[in-house]
């Protein structure tokens, strides 16, 4: 459960779910010592069953970065849902005017949901 380095976790063969909110740096490669991370590149290593999050209005994630995410994902053949709302980066972040409490309700809901479905 959270970003990048839940989706980094996924990598691991024994992960069986994961949920990633808004994961930052995915489509730049810049997570990391020297900004030069394998993410994109590590994705068919995922096995486990995937829920990715996404904030429309997330500066740090454009539509184009979200794409190549996407697309990567699906070219792997990884098991994943996708969800974009009206929002910033961090919006489920319960502090600060980014904060949406209906959104963060609803979304704690459905990741308690996909990870009870996963990892029963």
């Amino acid at each position: 459960l959270g970003g990048h380095l839940a989706f980094r976790a996924a990598m691991n063969k024994e992960v069986q779910a994961g949920v990633c909110f808004y994961a930052t740096d995915i489509h730049k490669r810049s997570l990391g010592k020297g900004m030069n991370d394998n993410s994109l590149d590590r994705i068919p290593e995922i096995q486990a069953e995937m829920m990715m999050i996404w904030g429309r209005q997330d500066p740090h994630i454009p539509a184009e970065g979200r794409r190549m995410i996407y697309d990567a994902m699906s070219a792997a053949n990884v098991s994943f849902s996708w969800h974009e709302f009206n929002g910033e980066h961090a919006f489920m972040r319960d502090e600060g005017h980014r904060y949406d409490p209906e959104i963060a309700l609803l979304l704690n809901s459905m990741a308690c949901q996909h990870l009870n479905r996963h990892l029963r």
